[in-house]
């Protein structure tokens, strides 16, 4: 089972809607997405945004772990027009000591890192 942190933001970045994804972020969280990483809030909501014009998906959760005690692992499908058509990726989510704010996403497919 995911944290209500983690599935909020979830349902906002598939609605794409930035501004209410944005706020289960610290100030200072980091995401790393497709080699990059994005630093702070304005880097944050800036890919959140591009990335929601960039592609048309769908995303379904397949599984989800929690591997340690601040740590969830939530595994999705996407299928859309971009380059492949289909990808399984982990989006690996560090939240602070009360499981309330996300400090760093990472996303990337099953096994890398």
């Amino acid at each position: 089972m995911l944290p209500d942190t983690i599935t909020r933001y979830l349902a906002a970045h598939t609605a794409r809607d930035a501004d209410a994804a944005i706020q289960w972020f610290a100030d200072d969280a980091t995401v790393t997405d497709e080699g990059r990483t994005h630093h702070g809030a304005d880097e944050i909501h800036a890919w959140l945004s591009n990335g929601a014009t960039e592609y048309t998906y769908t995303a379904e959760l397949i599984a989800a772990h929690r591997p340690d005690a601040h740590t969830y692992v939530a595994t999705h499908h996407l299928e859309g027009d971009f380059p492949g058509g289909t990808v399984d990726l982990d989006f690996v989510f560090t939240l602070d000591d009360t499981d309330t704010t996300i400090t760093s996403l990472a996303i990337a497919p099953p096994g890398k890192p």
